[in-house]
């Protein structure tokens, strides 16, 4: 290892049954605007196995200048522990100014693990990163659900921030891009203690992709109900999510959860049918494109970032919406 390298910021790419996830570039992009400002390279590190030399030559596509990879049968799986090793021993070594993770469910469970051993903080689900006028890193976040953003200044090195999915843009890939690949040597040096029996599947669709999203609140008066919102959304190729009280109620899984606590998303429309609209919620999808809402309540602080407001009762609404969409199908 070069001893004089040092001061780089640092992306986590999180990669897993051979994907690296998308995160991985938004994050690449932003770190590649705070390295030119600080006149430092960008460090991808990535940790897996059966990595191949095309996939992490994305990285560097994308931004990276070095890219550390790990890459060992032990570590096909994510094992927290021995993945905290690897980083921690890999910083130590390089000494990087920033460490940034996407704020998965993965990077979350691992982003904390690797603060404590550098014994540094750690500020979570940042929606921008940026450098202030005296070259220190500024983390970005929303703070009491969302009522107040909060600009965040730490002195302990490296600065560490988990970073939501699509709150960044995603840079251009750049084919042109030439940057080196270090292939490390991981040392493995305890049991964990943890064993993968099994792999099961929980994510039935991934709501930060979806183009367009049907979601629901708490107008909605039984679980059965749901199933007219799973109707509309196949009507017009969308995926149904929730605001938190329906999934606080068991009635819709956390992975289709939209706002602060749940997915960040930016689809083209984004209809919400009994959603008041708690700054929680609104944290989550104002992004999107196109807003509809419907509420029965005229007041409702929905309809002040929605684009076309419908004050009227969902259980009306809805019915007619599949009525005449139906019509236009069988056209």
């Amino acid at each position: 290892m070069n001893s004089s390298l040092s001061d780089g910021v640092m992306v986590y790419s999180e990669y897993a049954e051979g994907v690296i996830h998308p995160v991985t570039f938004e994050l690449l992009g932003k770190s590649r605007e705070i390295a030119d400002r600080l006149k430092v390279e960008v460090w991808g590190v990535i940790i897996g196995y059966r990595v191949k030399d095309d996939e992490v030559r994305e990285l560097i596509y994308y931004g990276a200048d070095r890219v550390f990879v790990y890459d060992h049968p032990k570590l096909e799986y994510f094992d927290p522990m021995i993945y905290k090793d690897i980083l921690v021993d890999l910083a130590k070594q390089v000494n990087p100014s920033a460490l940034f993770f996407g704020a998965t469910p993965l990077g979350r469970s691992l982003a904390p693990r690797v603060a404590v051993a550098l014994d540094t903080g750690l500020t979570a689900d940042c929606i921008d990163i940026q450098v202030d006028e005296y070259g220190n890193i500024v983390q970005v976040r929303p703070a009491f659900t969302g009522n107040i953003i909060a600009y965040i200044r730490t002195s302990s090195r490296p600065v560490m921030s988990t970073v939501r999915y699509r709150v960044m843009r995603m840079p251009n890939r750049d084919t042109s891009r030439v940057g080196k690949i270090i292939r490390m040597t991981p040392r493995i040096d305890r049991d964990s203690g943890l064993r993968v029996l099994g792999r099961v599947s929980r994510r039935s669709v991934d709501l930060a992709k979806a183009d367009v999203i049907v979601a629901g609140g708490r107008g909605f008066k039984k679980k059965e109900d749901l199933k007219m919102l799973e109707d509309l959304a196949s009507l017009i190729g969308g995926v149904v999510g929730v605001s938190r009280p329906l999934v606080d109620e068991g009635w819709m899984p956390r992975e289709r959860q939209i706002g602060f606590s749940g997915n960040t998303v930016k689809p083209r429309l984004y209809m919400a049918f009994g959603i008041s609209g708690s700054p929680q919620h609104i944290a989550g999808m104002r992004g999107s494109e196109i807003i509809v809402a419907v509420n029965i309540d005229p007041s409702a602080p929905i309809f002040r970032i929605a684009d076309y407001g419908v004050v009227g009762d969902l259980y009306e609404v809805i019915p007619k919406l599949i009525e005449e969409l139906s019509k236009v199908k069988r056209v």
